[in-house]
């Protein structure tokens, strides 16, 4: 899971909400805001999209 520092607004990544973390299902959006203020988190970095769904950061999507 990436660090704090390598996230930023306007970033595409995929996250996993909180209803979905037993199933593990991801979903990919556009950060609009982070959410956690520590460097790192052991389940990831709680960001909210533009979509306004809130999640924890699994991985940073590849540039496209």
């Amino acid at each position: 899971m990436p660090p704090r520092s390598a996230i930023r607004p306007g970033l595409t990544v995929d996250i996993v909400q909180k209803h979905h973390q037993r199933s593990g299902q991801l979903t990919r959006g556009v950060v609009a805001q982070l959410l956690t203020s520590s460097a790192t988190h052991p389940h990831g970095i709680k960001v909210r999209l533009t979509t306004g769904e809130v999640g924890r950061v699994q991985a940073l999507a590849n540039a496209e």
